[in-house]
């Protein structure tokens, strides 16, 4: 057997690393004492400070006065719904771009979009996208069909009772929704579906949350149908869970894919030929000849989907709005189509999975808040707009992407933006 280079490197660096005296000196480094940070769960400026008083030494006062800058620990009340041990505030730049039109079934204006990053280039980016579009009259949106899930796991002695339970479960579909919706004034429970692997029964539980993301809402309802379950089912239960790793939350799966978890929404833009050529630097043809190609790259690489990179919008948005990041897991898939119509190139987005609300969660802090309000899209009754206007982001930033990659100007507008700057 021959032995790559690389891991002939890796073997080297291990061995220097760890020798039998420098392995036994961190065992016994294991047991040494430690003093565990005491939880706190409502920030103050006090709490904030004794936190700091223990990361001095790793981190020195100046970062301390970076994180815990004076506004942050005069407002850390503000956070105590949103975080627990509270040492401060990070600092994401965050860039605008704008207006882009969106036509929407939802959002029917133009909006200025904040995008929280701190990546050159992006925002450069999604702008000139959003310029294209919107000369082209504005982008399409419609959500197609909403529905967060929650996917608790029942483990039975075997199959048979695991289909007594799935018919139980049918036969009191009603009672059980009834319990589910108790805990939510806006959360409504449109179906349970029972998938069954032997002696386990998945019930996937999908809701519509109203404006709210509601992830949270939806675990709360379903540990109460679960309750009712656990409390009345006949059918012997040994035990089960609030959550099996079914439903996809915070990372990409088959069935997000196909069924959607969030928001499943569209967006459409006929870019001419000539705004095409003026704007993006580029012609029709070539971004659909670049088209073809990224299209099979991600065929063969095994991609959830074919689009470029969703992630750069929906992270930047995110943050910048106050909606759950780490969603961009589950949010961050779909297709990109992109065709020709006669001189005219047709692209669009198609996301089963945006996760975003114009309530609830983060939107209630200041600048998330204000993030929000830049784009007229906080509060009751905007979570289906903010939606359509975060596919038209994604739409955006294809499209410039594309158009970049294939004009060879990608590596050059990088470095002119970020490393060379």
């Amino acid at each position: 057997m021959t032995v790559p280079t690389h891991v002939q490197a890796m073997l080297t660096r291990m061995r220097a690393k760890f020798t039998p005296e420098k392995l036994r000196a961190q065992m016994r480094s294991r047991n040494a004492p430690f003093r565990t940070l005491r939880p706190v769960r409502t920030a103050s400026e006090a709490s904030a400070l004794r936190y700091w008083a223990r990361l001095i030494g790793p981190a020195s006062t100046q970062d301390r006065d970076v994180i815990a800058d004076p506004a942050s620990l005069a407002s850390a009340q503000d956070y105590s719904g949103n975080i627990e041990n509270y040492i401060g505030t990070v600092k994401v730049p965050v860039g605008v771009i704008g207006p882009l039109r969106v036509n929407g079934v939802n959002a029917a204006d133009d909006f200025h979009i904040p995008l929280a990053t701190t990546e050159a280039a992006l925002v450069a980016s999604y702008g000139r996208g959003a310029y294209a579009a919107t000369k082209a009259g504005g982008v399409s949106t419609a959500v197609l069909y909403e529905g967060v899930i929650r996917t608790p796991a029942f483990v039975f002695d075997d199959i048979l009772n695991a289909g007594l339970f799935v018919e139980w479960v049918a036969n009191t579909i009603d009672a059980l929704r009834d319990a589910a919706e108790g805990t939510t004034k806006h959360g409504k429970l449109i179906a349970v579906e029972p998938v069954v692997d032997t002696d386990v029964v998945f019930l996937i539980c999908r809701y519509t949350t109203g404006d709210a993301s509601g992830q949270n809402m939806v675990t709360i309802a379903t540990h109460a149908l679960c309750d009712r379950i656990a409390a009345e089912c006949p059918v012997p239960i040994n035990r089960w869970y609030i959550e099996g790793n079914f439903s996809g939350d915070k990372k990409a799966s088959a069935l997000g894919l196909m069924t959607g978890r969030g928001r499943k929404v569209t967006a459409s833009v006929m870019l001419p030929a000539a705004i095409i050529e003026k704007t993006l630097g580029t012609t029709a043809q070539a971004m659909l000849d670049y088209g073809r190609i990224a299209d099979l790259g991600a065929k063969l690489s095994g991609q959830m989907g074919a689009q470029a990179h969703y992630a750069n919008a929906l992270a930047a948005l995110y943050i910048a709005t106050g909606q759950d990041a780490a969603c961009v897991a589950e949010s961050a898939l779909g297709f990109t189509r992109m065709e020709a119509r006669g001189d005219a190139l047709f692209c669009s987005v198609t996301m089963p999975n945006i996760l975003v609300g114009s309530v609830g969660g983060g939107t209630g802090l200041a600048s998330q808040s204000a993030g929000l309000n830049i784009l007229g899209l906080k509060g009751a009754g905007k979570g289906a707009a903010l939606a359509e206007v975060t596919a038209a982001v994604c739409l955006c930033g294809e499209i410039s992407i594309v158009a970049a990659i294939a004009a060879g100007d990608f590596t050059r507008a990088h470095e002119s933006l970020a490393r060379l700057r």
